[in-house]
Formats: structure tokens, C-alpha cells, sequence
């Protein structure tokens, strides 16, 4: 009865989370040496990430 996730759906919550994890230390200053465009890189990441979860 244990359900396990399949490795597309583990893959968007790791890039979704470390997507959060950046988003959030860097508005509080202690990432503030990252350019933004690597945020953006990471939330299109999510995204494809989230698509390919959808239709597999």
C-alpha cells in the first residue's frame, strides 16, 4: 500500500524545491551573489519539468 512517486514527479519536486530554496535566500540577502538569470533558468526548469510530469 505504499505508493511511490514516480522519477519524473521526484524530479520536479527536487528542482521546484531547490527552485524555492534559491528564491527565498536570495530575498533575504544570503544568495545575493547569484545573478537572476539563473532564478529564471531554475523556474523554466520547474516548468518543463512540470509539463513532462503531465503528459508521462
Amino acid at each position: 500500500m505504499g505508493r511511490s512517486l514516480k522519477p519524473s514527479m521526484v524530479a520536479f519536486l527536487a528542482v521546484l524545491s531547490m527552485t524555492v530554496l534559491v528564491w527565498i535566500l536570495r530575498g533575504i540577502g544570503l544568495l545575493t551573489f547569484i545573478p537572476g538569470s539563473v532564478l529564471w533558468v531554475l523556474i523554466l526548469l520547474s516548468l518543463l519539468t512540470a509539463i513532462l510530469t503531465i503528459v508521462r
